[in-house]
């Protein structure tokens, strides 16, 4: 569980960030202009490709290294 703590963290903030996003919401302004924070939308998606590639990396990772160790032997 230790070795998934990047993963964690990084899905955590992807959450906190899809959260933010709701809890910030969007106005129009007297103007028309649209006003919301939409810079949340992707980096909540890179933290999520971060979260996934960090995981695939850390699970896929020990068959390399034993595959190594069986050849050098």
């Amino acid at each position: 569980m230790k070795k998934y703590i990047f993963s964690l963290i990084s899905l955590a903030i992807s959450f906190g960030c899809i959260a933010a996003f709701n809890i910030i919401g969007s106005k129009v302004a007297e103007d028309g202009t649209l006003i919301e924070p939409f810079f949340l939308i992707p980096t909540a998606w890179l933290f999520v490709l971060i979260a996934l590639v960090s995981a695939f990396v850390i699970k896929v990772s020990p068959f390399f290294y034993k595959s190594k160790k069986h050849k050098i032997s």
